[in-house]
Formats: structure tokens, sequence, C-alpha cells
């Protein structure tokens, strides 16, 4: 049998927190489930972080982290609250595809003009999201209100040039 067997200690590395010096012993067994560090262990908040410096208040290695070093506040990374959409832009957005696509023709066109321009008012001040959909809503609308002025321009001036073509060649 060897002594490379799988129930011997290994030693820890040489320096390592918690280990026994070079070549005369292993790491300290774990704590049991549920044990908690004794009251103590743990050095106060007002002496510093964790772990204290080392005998002699000598620096930490060239390239080792500074504990307790002041280097300010965490940058704020991840998913913070964002601000809410403002309900007037969807609003604005929503009437004037209806007008658009001949739901309610005029009126939701005028629709989304009217709320387009109040919720770009209220969206300078409030900061709240939503200003492409206010703008959107508002181009839209008036595209809408474009069209059905340019198809109302055309239908007149067809009726009127049927009205005198039936005149002319008495219909």
């Amino acid at each position: 049998m060897s002594d490379n067997t799988p129930d011997a200690p290994v030693p820890g590395p040489a320096g390592y927190p918690g280990s026994a010096p070079a070549g005369q012993g292993a790491y300290p067994p774990p704590p049991a489930q549920g044990a908690y560090p004794q009251q103590g262990a743990y050095p106060p908040a007002s002496q510093g972080a964790y772990p204290p410096p080392a005998q002699g208040g000598q620096p930490p290695a060239y390239g080792a982290p500074a504990y307790g070093a002041p280097y300010g506040a965490a940058p704020a990374y991840g998913y913070g609250a964002q601000p809410k959409t403002n309900a007037l832009s969807i609003v604005s957005l929503i009437a004037s595809i209806v007008g658009f696509i001949g739901i309610l023709p005029i009126i939701g066109s005028i629709g989304g003009v009217i709320t387009g321009h109040i919720s770009l008012n209220q969206l300078k001040t409030s900061g709240e999201n939503g200003r492409g959909m206010a703008l959107a809503g508002t181009i839209v609308g008036y595209v809408g209100l474009a069209f059905w002025i340019i198809g109302a321009i055309v239908l007149f001036s067809f009726i009127a040039w049927a009205a005198s073509q039936s005149s002319q060649y008495g219909y």
C-alpha cells in the first residue's frame, strides 16, 4: 500500500489563510452544516474591510487588491427602474393608425394629431418615455388627414367634371 491513499490529508499552499505551514498538515476541516463563525471572528465594521491587514501593517503585494481602499461606489449596471411611457403618446399612435387605415377615417386622424401634440407638450416636463410614439402618431395623423383631403378634392373634382360632361352631351 502506498502513502498516496485517498484518505490522506492534502497540505494547503503556503501562506493560504487557514492552512498549516507547508508540509505540516492539511486544510482545516469545513465547518459543520449550519455552523456560523464565532462572535468576534470578523473585525468590526469600524476597523475596515475583511481580511485584516497582515502583521506589521505591510501593504498588500503589488497587484494584490488593496482591501478597504477608497475606490468609490461601483458603477450602476443592470436593470433599474425605467421611466413609464406617456399614455397619450400610445393613444396618439393608435388613433392615427385607426384613422389611416379607414376604420374611423377623419376622426381617428384628428384625434391622433391632437393627442400627439398634447403628449409632446407633457413629455417636455414629465421625464416620461414615449416621444417617438407621440411623433409617429402626430405624423401619421397629419398624413392621414392629407390623404383624406386630397381624396375629397379628387372626388369632388371628378363629380364636377362628370356633371359638366353630362350637360355638354345632353344626358
